[in-house]
């Protein structure tokens, strides 16, 4: 396995063991969404959105966390590469059409770990070995 493959995989695991964290924190005191994230419109966050919010972070660091762990199958690479996609999104959209989530230091976090997590899995997938089905598989196709 590549250098990068095992430097990604560690991202990963960070990126999702720190996920938990902020999960437990949803679930703990919702006001952690409104202080820390959504400090454009705090009177949106209440405890069920706070909930619905950690149980997606959780999801979230389950499938990085799988992938951290069986870094070749590329069925849950994609699966965790969209992870990022779709934090990206929700987060940007939160801050600059829905207005909800200013651009501080709590927003420009996840902003900032989603991107950079594109990037290096974008990389990381050229390093990603094709198994025997794909390569049987396309070449079924040409046939």
């Amino acid at each position: 396995m590549s250098r990068f493959l095992n430097v990604l995989r560690s991202w990963l695991l960070m990126v999702s063991i720190i996920a938990v964290g902020n999960t437990v924190q949803s679930f703990r005191d919702h006001s952690f969404l409104s202080e820390k994230l959504y400090t454009g419109a705090p009177q949106f966050v209440n405890g069920l959105q706070a909930r619905t919010f950690g149980i997606w972070t959780l999801l979230s660091s389950i499938i990085r966390c799988s992938c951290a762990i069986d870094i070749h199958n590329r069925t849950l690479y994609h699966l965790t590469l969209w992870t990022f996609v779709l934090a990206l999104g929700h987060f940007l959209s939160e801050a600059f059409v829905y207005k909800t989530a200013p651009l501080t230091i709590g927003v420009m976090a996840p902003l900032i770990v989603a991107g950079f997590s594109i990037i290096a899995m974008l990389i990381g997938y050229q390093c990603i070995p094709e198994s025997q089905q794909e390569v049987g598989a396309r070449q079924k196709k040409r046939n």
